[in-house]
């Protein structure tokens, strides 16, 4: 049987933001808080070889600078388990912008003023800040195989080959990076601005070798994230120990100058593509290298840029290869859609020239492509609706009064009118999770789970779940989320967020139901649960449950409770799961100037199961805009003199503003994959954005005829 529709509800927690009631972590005011700020490298490689603090304890109001000498050194790499936690500080800069101090003090302007004064002293190494020039110096990385596509593609009727480049790009959420420390009555307390409390709570005391019964680690409310905030960050135990040595707590908000310079970022990648087909229009091979710059260290995985296109369509021959190139910047890491972000606008602009080459409708072209199974592993995928997202993606957008030929479409002005079209996919995931249920007679539920909110509305879907499920009164729900004091906390990223809460939601809701009909004993009680609960006399009934993945091991419970990174995805034992999305987009080119518009977009979704409808299409509409701006504003500008980024700010980071954005019509298929998990959902969050940038640029082609290969894509390059 087919589960109903969920209803539209409000957000949860609606009302409290737009009241002002929500705290984050800077939100956070302790009596007698000290602030810290650090002391960035201004080179790019070598050795501290003086720090200077003198001059910054002489500041008034600094109360102490932290050096190397004040941690402990960093522990041994388990080969398995969490990855080690971030270092501390250290004399040895790998990066410019790597804090090598931390000034300490009784206000924020004079933690601000004792940074500025110091003047460290460098041994300074000459370091490679870009990856051109340097293809020959790849650290190949896993291919992605299925059959011979060398073999196939030398009988190709008709080939496309082009290369295509996505920039390094960074994050640029509202909420600044943010860490709160106390010490108090034995126990390390730390609220942080994170996606992995779990993850974070055992950086913490790897990091500083202290007992993990002691540290606490919160963060019920994230501003923004998407990435940025997933893995541990560094400036986490630096706090914690500052906290510890003073005794007092301790507040860091870093900048956003030195966020650019120490958090992870989308890295610059360059994607050779080449596709053959028969020339009735039958994809029978891919080739695909992808190559992207890398830290000295980092492991951000360049074999992943294959996860999604290798699954777009029913190509059975496909060689997808990758490559590192090491630079002396930092680690580049997870921004939404990941990876999908550039292998789905190389891909799917390669798709595009292939239908154009075979003189094909690219929707058609698309549509007699689909695909039926995995083609890396042979197996079943647990669904797909790619179709159906086409389709009415194409019905919605009016793709059938669409006219082939390239700046045939005008409008009445002159402006130049452009219909693209892409597919995009990622992975659905899912991860182990523990949840606890309690039900009081006095009115109240309390329900703890793994999870974070940041923003995609976690805690509306959680509570769309027991609402609907379960007969309580929601003015007396309490969710608790993103705290190590309830339960273990996996990391929220990935889109397996709402697949990590809630299934073990609904189990919570099943065991509930069976406990309290055991405890009313056959009797029939009129009311909801709490009405039951008072009537036979009892305070309060608590359950406890766990759910793992498909084909996932109970050790990954143990795992999850010791900080691990334990989801499965896209690749389960006996099928391949995975989201998709079509994007329909129209663009409109100034004939003189050459400014690109995006008037009126279409994006189709396949999720399964859409557990908070409100929340679903609030994601989509946050990818799509995320989408245009990856498309035609935001690049990262490397400074190649000395190893760090130009405009580090959001005055210089260009990013779509309100002006940019016009019509979005969001579409959710909404058909459950309970093949997938017990509450048949998929991922969301990152397939929205995937694929937007090839329908804007494919569109762009469509409006002018010229084919634009980089991103961002601007005035300049149609001039």
């Amino acid at each position: 049987m087919i589960p109903t529709p969920f209803p539209d509800r409000p957000r949860f927690d609606a009302r409290d933001m737009v009241l002002g009631r929500t705290r984050y972590a800077a939100d956070r005011r302790l009596a007698g808080m000290l602030h810290a700020m650090t002391v960035p490298a201004r080179i790019a490689k070598g050795t501290v070889t003086s720090l200077g603090a003198e001059a910054a304890l002489r500041v008034p109001g600094v109360v102490r600078v932290l050096t190397p000498d004040d941690f402990p050194e960093p522990p041994p790499s388990a080969e398995d388990g969490p990855p080690p936690p971030p270092p501390t500080l250290t004399s040895t800069v790998s990066f410019r912008g790597e804090p090598i101090a931390l000034v300490i003090a009784e206000s924020l302007e004079a933690a601000i003023e004792g940074a500025e004064a110091m003047r460290p002293v460098y041994a300074e190494e000459p370091f490679q800040a870009l990856m051109d020039g340097l293809e020959a110096d790849r650290e190949e990385a896993e291919p992605y195989v299925a059959g011979d596509a060398a073999a196939v593609m030398a009988r190709a009727a008709v080939t496309v080959s082009e290369t295509y480049e996505s920039p390094t790009q960074h994050h640029n959420p509202i909420e600044l990076m943010a860490t709160v420390a106390e010490f108090r009555d034995g126990r390390l307390s730390v609220h942080e601005c994170s996606q992995s409390v779990g993850l974070a709570k055992y950086a913490v005391f790897a990091a500083l070798r202290i007992d993990p019964a002691v540290v606490d680690v919160r963060s019920p409310h994230v501003g923004g994230s998407f990435g940025q905030k997933g893995l541990a960050q560094r400036q986490t135990a630096l706090i914690a120990q500052a906290a510890l040595l003073t005794g007092r707590p301790v507040k860091l908000v870093m900048p956003r100058g030195q966020i650019f310079h120490v958090a992870a970022y989308r890295p610059r990648s360059r994607h050779r593509v080449e596709l053959g087909a028969t020339g009735e229009g039958s994809m029978i091979a891919a080739r695909y290298d992808a190559i992207q710059e890398q830290s000295r260290q980092g492991f951000f995985p360049a074999a992943e840029y294959h996860e999604a296109p290798i699954r777009l369509y029913g190509i059975e021959n496909y060689l997808g290869t990758g490559a590192d190139i090491r630079l002396d910047r930092q680690a580049p890491g997870w921004m939404r859609a990941p990876h999908a972000q550039a292998s789905c606008f190389a891909f799917e602009s390669a798709v595009d020239e292939l239908a154009w080459k075979l003189g094909q409708d690219p929707l058609a072209f698309r549509l007699a492509n689909d695909a039926a199974r995995d083609p890396r592993t042979g197996r079943p995928l647990s669904s797909r609706f790619m179709r159906e997202c086409l389709e009415e993606g194409a019905r919605r957008f009016g793709w059938k009064e669409r006219v082939a030929q390239p700046g045939s479409m005008t409008a009445e002005d002159g402006t130049l009118i452009g219909w693209g079209v892409a597919c995009g996919a990622y992975p659905s995931s899912m991860p182990p999770a523990i949840a606890r249920l309690r039900v009081g007679a006095d009115g109240r539920t309390r329900f703890a789970v793994s999870g974070h909110e940041m923003g995609q509305g976690i805690r509306t879907a959680i509570a769309s779940v027991l609402i609907e499920e379960l007969s309580i009164d929601p003015v007396g729900l309490e969710i608790v989320i993103a705290d190590t004091t309830s339960v273990p906390q996996h990391m929220t990223a990935g889109s397996w967020g709402t697949a990590g809460c809630v299934p073990a939601t609904m189990k919570a809701v099943e065991r509930m139901r069976s406990a309290v009909a055991e405890l009313v004993g056959g009797q029939r009680i009129a009311g909801n649960l709490h009405r039951q609960l008072a009537m036979v006399r009892r305070p309060s009934v608590e359950v406890e449950v766990s759910e793992l993945a498909p084909g996932q091991k109970p050790e990954a419970l143990e795992e999850l409770k010791a900080g691990g990174i334990v989801a499965m995805g896209p690749e389960y034992p006996a099928f391949t799961s995975m989201s998709y999305g079509a994007h329909f987009v129209e663009v409109r080119v100034e004939p003189r100037t050459r400014r690109v518009r995006v008037p009126r977009v279409v994006s189709i979704a396949d999720c399964g199961r859409v557990i908070s409808p409100r929340t679903a299409a609030s994601q989509v509409y946050g990818g799509v805009i995320w989408g245009i701006g990856a498309s035609l504003r935001e690049r990262t500008e490397v400074d190649p003199r000395f190893g760090g980024y130009l405009n580090s700010d959001i005055a210089d980071y260009v990013v779509a503003v309100n002006a940019d954005i016009e019509e979005i019509d969001v579409g959710l298929i909404d058909r459950p994959d309970l093949i997938a998990n017990r509450a048949g959902l998929k991922g969301l969050g990152q397939v929205t954005m995937a694929g937007v940038s090839a329908a804007v640029a494919n569109a762009v082609f469509h409006a002018t005829g010229k084919r634009l290969r980089s991103l961002p894509m601007r005035i300049e390059d149609l001039l």
